[in-house]
């Protein structure tokens, strides 16, 4: 909650700030614009940005939204601006159950000067009501209600949606008649422009974030805004600008300011600078259409964005969503030296246990081989990015969940959420340009033996079962595999190849696939490429897997694996750190 106000307030600040710099481009126009640009800030404190973020979550599902494929950088950077505060992740282990008792007094010092601004507010409203109150109902204008006080306030429209024009006694005898009709026109501009209506919401804000310097300053603006803008709607009217000044100056010295800002008068901001301007007669231009059309384009950007950043950041939220409803209760992350050909075991269904293994194959695990609920050697993702000591340093992780899960689930968001909190990892996902070894048919073409018969996709959560599709298993150099595809075969290799392997065959269909492989390549597939020179974990990367007995062995399937560039799928560290202490 408390990151959430912060980067509402920055998100707000920052706002304000550019618009205050826009209203100098438009110094020069009506002050009618100006007064609506410090609106639009006022209104942000009212409207987070995240509202409009959670929009754009909401149409993640609409087909338009579907094509939006940005930039993942793009996006990431766009929700780091927007969102500099992090919200404290839920996967963070707590060290005992205790309550935090900061935001108490936090939220009671809010609530003490929220209370004292509504006060001072209300004392205002009071004497208000007690001079409309006291007033009666004259008969000077044709379209207003009009009434006279007996007091000392100065002439305002009073009310929010009803209004009404009070006017102290005895004023005709104060002003001039010219006087008195700039005067009125003053007030009637106010009416027309519903500027009690708008001077009441602003002053919700001033309630509601009264500990912000930069909410009292527009407030400071709208008012000097405002009578500005009526005073060139007086002048553009033809009224004498020295009757109108002489007016206003008379109406100083005869009678009190209103109390509040919602109640508007004719002597409000600063009121020297408001004469000067009166009797220079200037009137600010009026806007030109590519002034108009940059006004429209700001509003119109300033609402989309949000929604689009949260159209396009919606897949990035629902996984986090996930992984902090899946989490592990306990964890322990130990160093190793000597690396284990498993890396990772299943001792029951509420336990995780990795072997010595280095923190790029558990990202491998985690981000790679999980899609929708069950392992797919399709979703095979390259590891690129990162401190060298990811692909070094060995590490045992033992893991409890509070109650069974599926494996899937524990070697997937399990994982992930493991990942993120213990080493405070942040991935995003690429597909680029990279040298790849293309499976293409052989110019006698394929030579695989169909699969006869049915079976179903594996889920990984339940006991092996002769029913399922794509298994695989290895006796020395000896490996059968059953009713894979092509693309499955492809999948296999590119986790123990040194580069990505993409299906170019064009095949259909499953087959049982039977390898043998001897010479330099024996066991090159129990032996993931990056952990090839493990045997001294200082080695600063991995040598790459010579393939030519197992270009030999692809070739007794009427087969090729060529080296050649195509697209690439990548799994990219942002950021990662050696891991926090149990």
């Amino acid at each position: 909650m408390i990151a959430e106000l912060t980067n509402h307030l920055w998100q707000s600040t920052i706002f304000a700030l550019l618009v205050g710099l826009s209203t100098l481009a438009f110094r020069w126009n009506r002050a009618q614009v100006r007064y609506w640009l410090w609106l639009s800030a006022s209104l942000k404190f009212l409207l987070p940005f995240s509202l409009l973020i959670a929009l754009g979550n909401r149409l993640e599902w609409a087909p338009a939204a579907r094509k939006i494929v940005p930039a993942p950088a793009v996006t990431l950077a766009v929700v780091q601006m927007s969102q500099p505060f992090a919200q404290t992740s839920a996967l963070e282990p707590s060290a005992h159950d205790a309550r935090n008792w900061t935001g108490i007094p936090i939220f009671a010092v809010w609530a003490c000067g929220s209370l004292a601004v509504m006060l001072i507010r209300f004392q205002g409203w009071r004497r208000i009501r007690a001079a409309v109150s006291s007033s009666a109902p004259i008969d000077v204008l044709a379209n207003l209600q009009v009434r006279s006080s007996p007091g000392l306030l100065e002439p305002g429209v009073v009310g929010l949606f009803r209004p009404t024009l009070l006017l102290p006694a005895g004023i005709a005898e104060t002003l001039t008649p010219r006087q008195l009709e700039a005067v009125l026109a003053h007030e009637l501009c106010h009416v027309r422009r519903r500027d009690n209506l708008t001077s009441a919401i602003h002053m919700i804000v001033e309630t509601v974030f009264w500990f912000h310097p930069l909410v009292w300053w527009i407030g400071a603006r709208l008012v000097e805004e405002r009578e500005r803008a009526c005073d060139e709607a007086v002048l553009s009217l033809g009224n004498e600008p020295r009757d109108y000044a002489g007016g206003i100056l008379r109406i100083c010295k005869s009678y009190l300011e209103s109390p509040l800002s919602c109640v508007s008068g004719v002597t409000g901001a600063n009121l020297r600078k408001r004469i000067q301007a009166i009797l220079s007669g200037r009137i600010g231009r009026e806007l030109d259409f590519a002034r108009k059309l940059a006004l429209a384009g700001a509003a119109t950007a300033t609402l989309t964005i949000p929604i689009a950043v949260g159209i396009v950041s919606a897949p990035r939220i629902q996984a986090q969503s996930q992984l902090t409803t899946l989490k592990f209760e306990t964890a322990s992350i130990k160093t190793c030296a000597v690396f284990r050909k498993n890396g990772v075991q299943d001792l029951s269904s509420a336990r995780f246990l990795s072997q010595c293994t280095t923190v790029e194959r558990l990202i491998r695990q985690a981000y790679g081989l999980f899609a929708n609920g069950h392992w797919n050697l399709g979703s095979y993702l390259t590891v690129a990015g990162g401190p060298a000591w990811t692909k070094s340093d060995l590490y045992e992780i033992d893991a409890k969940a509070a109650r069974p899960q599926g494996r899937a689930t524990m070697n997937g968001p399990m994982l992930q959420a493991l990942l993120e909190n213990r080493f405070h990892l942040t991935v995003h996902r690429e597909t680029r340009e990279a040298p790849v070894y293309a499976l293409t048919v052989a110019q006698n073409g394929p030579n695989l033996e169909p699969f006869q018969g049915n079976c179903t996709p594996r889920d990984y959560d339940k006991p092996p079962s002769e029913a399922d599709c794509a298994t695989a298993r290895g006796f020395g150099n000896n490996f059968h595999m059953k009713a894979v595809t092509t693309a499955d075969l492809c999948a296999g290799f590119s986790a123990f190849l040194d580069r990505h392997v993409v299906d170019e065959t064009g095949i259909t269909g499953r087959f049982n696939i039977d390898l043998n492989l001897s010479g330099d390549d024996s066991g090159v597939l129990s032996r993931p490429r990056s952990l090839l020179a493990l045997s001294n974990p200082t080695t600063p990367a991995p040598p790459p897997v010579p393939i030519g007995a197992l270009r030999t062995a692809v070739k007794t399937l009427g087969l090729s694996l060529d080296e050649t560039n195509g697209p690439g799928k990548f799994i990219v560290i942002d950021h990662v750190e050696r891991p926090s202490r149990n």
